[in-house]
């Protein structure tokens, strides 16, 4: 009889841990990015765009060409569903200054301050249902754990080609 209630016990203990399918990959952001996806070959048809002077209407179609190519940047439809551990830099979106629930995660710090962001397919929008991710100041590098999902986001702020809501941030030490 003891031995059931063991069991009985033990099982009881497995049904209250979370347990999650597949461990989380470890992602790198040049993953998120098709092989067929160029936008050098826009930079290419200039020639040497070092060259150009900042007034040079060659210039302004440049940026406007890049532009409309990194909001458009297509996604790995591949990654859609997995659990994964991504690596980046918060730009807050959402939050009362104690805790943040909604923020972009970038590759590189600064981006979505300066002109261009970086593409679509490098811009991921994070929810934090709980509010409650370990994030030290605005801008900060963090890890971010979650379900990513192939799914685009737009805000006044960016254009994000992937959302994750987040299961845990941590700082990235």
């Amino acid at each position: 009889m003891k031995f059931w209630v063991i069991v009985l016990l033990f099982f009881s203990l497995l049904s209250l841990t979370p347990v999650h399918a597949e461990p989380a990959q470890e992602l790198e952001w040049d993953a998120m990015i098709p092989e067929d996806y160029r936008p050098d070959k826009i930079m290419q048809q200039f020639g040497d765009i070092n060259a150009l002077e900042d007034d040079d209407p060659r210039a302004q179609k440049i940026l406007e060409e890049l532009e409309a190519a990194w909001a458009e940047a297509p996604v790995v439809e591949s990654l859609d569903g997995k659990r994964v551990k991504l690596p980046g830099f918060v730009v807050p979106i959402e939050g009362d200054g104690k805790k943040l629930t909604e923020f972009l995660l970038v590759p590189y710090y600064g981006a979505c301050i300066h002109v261009p962001p970086p593409p679509a397919n490098q811009t991921v929008y994070v929810k934090v249902p709980k509010g409650d991710a370990k994030i030290r100041q605005a801008f900060d590098t963090v890890w971010v754990y979650g379900i990513l999902s192939a799914k685009s986001f737009d805000s006044d702020l960016a254009t994000a080609g992937y959302q994750i809501e987040a299961e845990e941030v941590t700082p990235y030490e």
